[in-house]
């Protein structure tokens, strides 16, 4: 049967519903049943349009993302990554930080999720990073062969899980900004 297409303003709707059950309930009480309750759609349909459980979820994640780091460029790499979290603001990170907490805990049990993750959010995430520091080095601003240029995601998302950790404080836009001009730019040189 072929996949009605959802307008855009339903589609939000509908992913905006997802999240915000998902930060009540978390992954593992998260049901599609619960979904389509909040939605007033039927469970088929949700089958029907996102096929499982993990792939809304993702996708509802990967629509909140405001702008993809491929689309960012401002001839310099300090310059992209601060356009990049200046696009957040506090609050919506705040909350996109605890449900990726949730969700990470959530994947050790849930492979379909991981796979979801890794492919609709993280893959292209990578992608557009990547494209972010090759444009770096195109323009001589990294080493092509700089040994800190493969960590890059690691230190990001380190950012973002150790600040709750070691700090019991939320990420906020002026600590990822210090982050980056702190640690990150350094390591890699600039």
């Amino acid at each position: 049967m072929a996949r009605t297409r959802l307008t855009p303003e339903r589609e939000s709707e509908l992913y905006a519903a997802v999240l915000d059950l998902l930060r009540e309930v978390g992954y593992d009480a998260l049901t599609m049943d619960a979904i389509a309750a909040r939605t007033h759609s039927s469970k088929a349909t949700l089958y029907r349009q996102w096929g499982s459980k993990p792939e809304l979820v993702v996708k509802a994640l990967r629509h909140n993302k405001p702008v993809s780091l491929a689309e960012i460029d401002t001839g310099s790499l300090r310059g992209d990554f601060h356009a990049a979290l200046s696009r957040g603001d506090d609050c919506r990170m705040e909350k996109d930080s605890a449900l990726m907490r949730g969700l990470s805990h959530a994947v050790h049990d849930n492979p379909d999720l991981l796979k979801a993750l890794r492919d609709l959010l993280i893959e292209p995430e990578m992608t557009g990073l990547d494209t972010l520091l090759r444009r770096a080095v195109d323009r001589g601003e990294l080493r092509p062969d700089n040994p800190a240029l493969k960590y890059v995601p690691h230190m990001l998302i380190g950012a973002l899980a150790a600040r709750q950790l070691v700090e019991d404080l939320d990420v906020d836009q002026a600590y990822l900004i210090d982050y980056v001009d702190s640690v990150i730019l350094p390591a890699l040189g600039v």
